[in-house]
């Protein structure tokens, strides 16, 4: 199946050349992203990205190059050129091509790109024994919770996991656990569910958000609130979550091998798989 993209007006190969030299994203990493997961062509909370994506161009005072539906028609309309069924989705928006100067050019002219890709898909002997992680002094920008461009401390750190052959990087502040490089992350602890509080300084995953709604729906008990490295090494389970990730079982920190355990965990997974069916099924209903 093609990947397809879409840049500013048009509907591209994926590998065809086009971001100008002086592009903002390029030069500053100056905009934003969004990525959607697509199972069997439908694609996955599209809304809450979508509310997402413009209130992080809020909040950096970008102006969006064209409104969110039309954002989400091109993004479907690519969706379909593609044919691919298991796919991302990945959504850029930058303040666009100027010469380059740190202030904002006038006029404003931000620049959409979409990209439609083969999910990742993670195997399933890793989700059967969950995956080891490291942890790492958190060393972003305070304003992690908007959905930036500017992630070079995340590529330091996911690029750590990778040379000690982990999964992950946990950020660590002052000895809380805040999130992964690329995920939100959890523990469980005598059935209580926690995750760090959504502040300004961790990134409000989506996935993130549908695990608290679902465990609250099952009736798990669920906090958000801030928990500590020994907090994590002693919690009976601990999971991360992200769109390509969906929920996925810690099985080490640091090389401290964490309980077996995964009821809630489990638990949590299936209903979160039921509540992709559900999107699923009332998708087609509604198209």
């Amino acid at each position: 199946m093609p990947e397809i993209a879409f840049y500013q007006d048009r509907f591209i190969e994926v590998d065809e050349p086009v971001i100008p030299i002086q592009e903002r994203g390029h030069q500053f990493g100056d905009g934003i992203y969004e990525v959607i997961r697509v199972y069997n062509g439908v694609p996955f909370t599209m809304r809450e990205h979508m509310e997402r994506m413009e209130e992080s161009a809020g909040l950096i005072r970008m102006e969006l190059p064209y409104p969110a539906q039309e954002i989400e028609r091109l993004a479907l309309e690519a969706l379909r050129r593609s044919d691919i069924l298991e796919a991302e989705i990945y959504i850029q928006i930058t303040r666009g091509i100027h010469i380059r100067q740190h202030h904002f050019p006038e006029p404003a002219a931000s620049a959409l790109s979409i990209i439609i890709k083969d999910a990742r898909i993670v195997p399933e002997d890793k989700r059967m024994s969950g995956v080891d992680v490291i942890t790492r002094d958190d060393v972003r920008w305070k304003l992690c919770y908007v959905k930036s461009l500017n992630l070079l401390p995340n590529v330091m750190a996911k690029q750590e996991a990778v040379e000690a052959g982990a999964q992950e990087a946990l950020f660590v502040d002052n000895n809380v656990v805040k999130e992964g490089s690329s995920s939100n992350v959890f523990i469980v602890k005598d059935g209580i569910v926690k995750t760090h509080p959504a502040t300004k300084g961790i990134l409000h995953g989506i996935t993130r958000r549908v695990v608290i709604d679902t465990a609250r729906e099952a009736g798990i008990p669920l906090e958000e609130t801030r928990f500590t490295t020994e907090e994590l090494h002693e919690a009976d389970e601990a999971f991360l979550t992200s769109t390509t990730m969906e929920l996925l079982s810690i099985r080490q920190v640091d090389h401290h091998l964490l309980s077996e355990s995964r009821l809630v965990t489990d638990r949590l997974f299936a209903a979160f798989q039921e509540k992709k069916e559900k999107e699923r099924s009332n998708w087609h209903k509604t198209r």
